[in-house]
């Protein structure tokens, strides 16, 4: 078999197999309620990494908070 042959050949087995990847991945992303949006998933994760900007010390501060925001 000819190298360029074999380099054509693992160039498809490739592209098959990213698309597989991505079906795979499309199909464990769904669950009962919808599709979840990946912009949406990438924010929360990098969300979930970051350190917290305010500690709340009780019921009432974090009431006080959420009024603010408003």
């Amino acid at each position: 078999m000819s190298i360029k042959l074999l380099d054509q050949k693992t160039k498809d087995l490739e592209h098959q197999v990213g698309l597989l990847r991505s079906f795979v991945i499309g199909q464990v992303g769904k669950d009962p309620e919808g599709d979840y949006n990946p912009t949406f998933v990438k924010r929360a994760l990098q969300a979930a990494q970051e350190l917290p900007k305010y500690e709340f010390q009780d019921p009432a501060s974090f009431l006080k908070h959420i009024c603010r925001a408003k």
